[in-house]
């Protein structure tokens, strides 16, 4: 089964950078061999009071500004303005997007050094597994296709009996 992993790094070739530093990630395709297919630019955060929420087809980027102190579209029905809970109803920060996310919604996974709370909150909705590493792409993405390798092979045969 043909899969993609995403992989912030700075080098090209350890996992060296925490979600929120990555600028581009690199995407690897998994069938019978493991290849870069591409690059994905994240868009960065703006830093004015405007909250953008864009789609780019060509990439399928997302760019929703989640700024806390700059983002005024997210404010609490209390006054404040920051991005957590406030007993609205809709959980804490549930309307803020983290970039990044949906730029690498078709991924089955994404590699990091470090992957914050709420990003890993995000992920898990959209039923993408996160790796909190610090070592090699190498290294990362032979183990996990090992251990996808093992979990699919346990799937098709539980399937077939």
């Amino acid at each position: 089964m043909a899969y993609k992993i995403a992989v912030g790094s700075l080098d090209g070739i350890n996992v060296d950078l925490k979600f929120g530093e990555v600028s581009e990630f690199l995407i690897y395709e998994i069938t019978d061999e493991i290849r870069l297919i591409e690059k994905r630019k994240v868009n960065s955060v703006k830093a004015d009071n405007t909250n953008t929420n864009s789609t780019n087809n060509s990439d399928n980027t997302n760019t929703n500004s989640t700024n806390e102190s700059n983002n005024t579209n997210n404010a609490c029905t209390n006054g404040s303005s920051h991005n957590r809970c406030c007993g609205n109803g809709n959980g804490c920060g549930s309307q803020s997007i983290i970039p990044g996310v949906t730029l690498i919604e078709d991924c089955r996974c994404v590699v990091c050094k470090k992957i914050g709370f709420q990003a890993q909150k995000q992920f898990e909705k959209k039923a993408i597994t996160v790796f909190d590493v610090d070592t090699s792409i190498d290294d990362a993405i032979t183990k996990i296709t090992a251990y996808y390798a093992k979990i699919d092979s346990r799937k098709h045969s539980h399937n077939s009996i």
